[in-house]
């Protein structure tokens, strides 16, 4: 085994143990490969993104499922795969507004992880510079950033206020922090 397959597969291990670095490390190492087949596969930037971030929330939902036999690319490219089909079959049906509310009743209280890397640097910043930052991002991630950061909403909350499953929350708000240091620190240097 190399040594990106052995680092690739105690990343696995931990982030099933559920560290929350180490779902921030495969979102960070995968991101690119399934937002790109997505891209190809839609040709629409907003459906790709949104089957993406579907994906991630979906695979970290179920990768207690994941089986190491595999590769974890072609795994999550399975997962991005059927969503899409799941969601071209919804588009026919015409019933892509409608939510399924009785999940929510389901949803337990998740705990609010400590603060990452990218939550002290965006904490850092003086409050106008941050603002200005956000407006940078495109708009659902703008929504989620003020929903946490400034409404201080928990992801239950996020989650019945956007109408989506918490674990697309999840993913939308770590890839809105990453993407939200990325300007920060592309402008300090």
């Amino acid at each position: 085994m190399d040594k990106f397959q052995e680092n690739l597969q105690n990343t696995i291990k931990l982030a099933k143990d559920g560290n929350q670095i180490a779902f921030s490390n495969l979102l960070d190492a995968f991101w690119n490969d399934v937002y790109g087949f997505q891209l190809v596969r839609t040709q629409n930037e907003n459906d790709a993104e949104d089957i993406t971030i579907q994906t991630f929330s979906k695979a970290f939902d179920k990768l207690s499922t994941y089986n190491d036999n595999y590769e974890f690319k072609t795994w999550l490219i399975t997962i991005s795969k059927n969503l899409h089909v799941d969601l071209i079959r919804k588009r026919k049906r015409n019933i892509l507004d409608s939510t399924d509310k009785g999940n929510h009743e389901a949803i337990k209280k998740v705990l609010d992880d400590a603060p990452s890397a990218e939550d002290q640097l965006i904490t850092d910043q003086n409050l106008a510079k941050l603002l200005q930052d956000i407006k940078q991002l495109k708009p659902h991630y703008q929504q989620v950033i003020n929903l946490r950061y400034f409404n201080e909403l928990t992801y239950l909350e996020m989650a019945n206020e956007l109408g989506e499953p918490i674990n697309n929350i999840k993913v939308k708000l770590l890839r809105a922090k990453k993407l939200l240091a990325e300007i920060i620190r592309h402008k300090n240097n």
